[in-house]
């Protein structure tokens, strides 16, 4: 078994500063789990103090049943693939994987079996007795994940392995580090702060900030259920639309007034926010031109920027002295100081309390 267990885990550094206050988590056995969230948010330092590269303050943690606080790197049964590929450069492809495996004395019949197995997977059998310097960059990074399947470790680590890569590359690599996690059905960790990559490939997505978990959760959930603004904020691109409105009472439940725009919710959570203000979160696809029927909560504003994206128009637009992108079908005339209405879908707003920032409905 190879779940992982982060329980009340702190992380202070010498000078006094904790990165991870209180560190609760659970990773299954067998699951692809993505750490996503800004820089300095402590993913990295979480998944080091996984490899026991960076030691633990306070707290426990258990890979499978075994506490290893004090158990080092090389005794976890875990391999780690950094964003630099750390490659030994006058070695060659075959070498590079080999060499853990030499360290470790296994016979030279089964090196060669799991390193060729390795080779025939990640589509480097042709590439064995070249040199790092003679390869692509997505080569290497497959030479990288190539060393660290032909352990057979408990957990996989991954830190940020595609960041180093053309866009074109990095889609690609997406893709052949899910299959390869449906083929070793092994624990696989990974940290990006790349949150397209988080929800193509995670089966479950911690968002971090400041050291602590905001939301645990899975890609579908995170997207259409988050728990505050900066969980909504951060999934999802162009990010969410954040407007401030005022809740009022109505005939059927309640309205939100935001300008000329009236957005009613029949939601009853909204009974005690009734003559103060609240944020009103829509995503820009959720923004449309066709606005007829009920279904909709129309508004007038003046495009800023229309951005061509091929398949549909980023419209860059300012309402009420509030910035919104709006996400519209590619031909949808719209020139940059037009003005322009469009309607909010109303069963897809999510409401924020504006102090506290938690979700109150959506």
């Amino acid at each position: 078994m190879a779940n992982i267990s982060f329980r009340n885990v702190v992380k202070t550094y010498d000078n006094g500063v904790t990165v991870i206050p209180d560190l609760n988590l659970e990773i299954k056995d067998k699951e692809f789990v993505v750490l996503v969230g800004p820089s300095g948010c402590g993913k990295s330092t979480t998944l080091r103090m996984i490899a026991g590269l960076e030691s633990i303050s306070d707290g426990e943690l258990y890979i499978g049943d075994t506490l290893v606080n004090d158990v080092p790197p090389k005794n976890r049964d875990i391999a780690m693939v950094f964003q630099s590929y750390a490659l030994y450069p006058h070695k060659t492809v075959y070498k590079n994987m080999s060499f853990a495996l030499e360290l470790q004395k296994v016979p030279k019949e089964e090196i060669d079996k799991k390193v060729r197995a390795a080779a025939m997977i990640l589509e480097l059998e042709p590439y064995l007795d070249r040199k790092p310097k003679a390869l692509s960059g997505g080569q290497r990074q497959r030479v990288a994940l190539g060393r660290a399947m032909v352990r057979d470790p408990k957990v996989f680590l991954l830190d940020e392995p595609l960041s180093n890569l053309d866009a074109k590359l990095r889609t690609e690599m997406r893709s052949q580090i899910s299959q390869l996690h449906k083929r070793l059905q092994t624990t696989f960790v990974y940290v990006t702060h790349d949150q397209t990559e988080a929800m193509t490939m995670g089966d479950r997505i911690v968002v971090m900030k400041d050291g602590y978990i905001q939301q645990f959760d899975t890609p579908q959930n995170l997207y259409n259920t988050p728990c505050n603004m900066f969980v909504a904020g951060f999934i999802g691109s162009p990010q969410m639309n954040f407007l401030t409105a005022k809740v009022e009472k109505a005939e059927n439940g309640f309205v939100l007034i935001c300008g000329d725009m009236k957005v009613p919710v029949a939601d009853p959570a909204l009974a005690d926010y009734v003559g103060r203000e609240v944020v009103l979160g829509i995503r820009p696809e959720d923004i449309d031109v066709d606005i007829t029927g009920d279904s909709h909560a129309a508004f007038t504003a003046r495009i800023d920027l229309a951005e061509m994206m091929g398949s549909e128009i980023y419209l860059y637009l300012t309402y009420e002295g509030q910035k919104i992108v709006a996400r519209v079908p590619s031909d949808v005339q719209a020139k940059d100081g037009d003005e322009i209405t469009l309607g909010i879908l109303i069963k897809k707003v999510h409401i924020f309390d504006k102090e506290t920032e938690k979700v109150i409905c959506q």
